[in-house]
């Protein structure tokens, strides 16, 4: 998986796959749906949430909670780091 950026600019590396993956959102109830849909191209998107494995820049390897948007045939978008679970 290629390094993502959050909102802070915090890259950061997933590792291993999400779990209790969730859909919050669908279509017109994204708030950035039109940007998506210019920048990434048409497609049934989704915002997702879901728990996973992060390594941070300093390499410390962390539990989290991971937001993002995706849509078939475009993939994961927009991983972001929502909140650390292991304080």
């Amino acid at each position: 998986m290629q390094p993502h950026d959050n909102d802070d600019h915090e890259t950061f590396r997933l590792l291993g796959e999400l779990s209790e993956v969730k859909t919050i959102a669908v279509g017109k109830r994204i708030r950035v749906l039109e940007r998506l849909v210019k920048q990434y191209g048409r497609g049934r998107w989704r915002k997702r949430k879901g728990l996973g494995r992060v390594q941070v820049p300093d390499g410390t390897i962390r539990r989290a909670e991971l937001h993002w948007y995706e849509a078939t045939g475009v993939g994961r978008r927009e991983l972001k780091i929502k909140r650390y679970l292991d304080v």
